[in-house]
């Protein structure tokens, strides 16, 4: 994630023994006695990394929980994002009188299946997925792109977004997107973003995602 986001955010990727951390007790708390295995070492590989990347920032052993949304509770005077998809799992952190908000995500390079396209992309975005023969796995772009996108929105909105409320531009050679929200959506709230712009990377099996809204 180092590659896409500016050097003023901290950022951490898993190493595997991460995934076998330790969470503090405060972390434990918000992880279901039921979770099975895998969301388990999700939620303990993102936590390890969320401390790590916070660490890097001068603020250390400061315990990592979940609001309702299961979205993480960062440390006053900091603002984050944690993504994980199968075998890989990332934090990034930043202090809040530099950056408002930062996303990142990761998905695996897949064939989304038609249905799961329709639900992401808007009807113009499947246009331009089509126009690119022999990559159809541009839509998980697309999914990853929007992800990052609503990371962004929940914290300074406070609202729920769509994936068919941002409409989304990329541009393959410089590897940047752009989302516009729906204006029907910004009239219903004031002083919201209009506009998002970020980073993507495609790898063989990965797929990454990044954007910061600046202070």
């Amino acid at each position: 994630m180092d590659d896409l986001l500016p050097g003023f955010v901290a950022v951490e990727v898993a190493a595997d023994a991460d995934f076998e951390g330790e969470l503090l007790p405060a972390e434990a708390a918000h992880l279901s006695p039921r979770a099975v295995a895998s969301r388990r070492r999700e939620f303990t590989a993102g936590r390890v990394c969320a401390r790590r990347a916070l660490g890097r920032l001068g603020v250390l052993g400061h315990p990592l929980t979940s609001a309702e949304n299961r979205a993480p509770v960062w440390p006053g005077g900091t603002t984050g994002s944690i993504t994980h998809t199968a075998g890989y799992c990332a934090a990034a952190v930043a202090r809040t009188p530099q950056v408002r908000a930062v996303g990142i995500d990761a998905e695996r390079r897949t064939i989304l299946p038609a249905n799961v396209r329709a639900s992401i992309c808007l009807p113009e975005e499947l246009d331009w997925c089509a126009r690119r023969p022999g990559e159809d796995w541009w839509p998980a772009v697309h999914f990853s792109a929007k992800e990052v996108v609503y990371k962004l929105w929940s914290p300074l909105v406070g609202t729920w977004l769509d994936f068919h409320e941002a409409r989304l531009t990329l541009d393959v050679e410089a590897g940047t997107w752009t989302a516009r929200i729906d204006p029907r959506k910004l009239d219903k709230s004031p002083g919201a973003p209009a506009r998002f712009d970020g980073r993507f990377h495609v790898a063989p099996d990965l797929v990454r995602s990044a954007a910061v809204v600046p202070a």
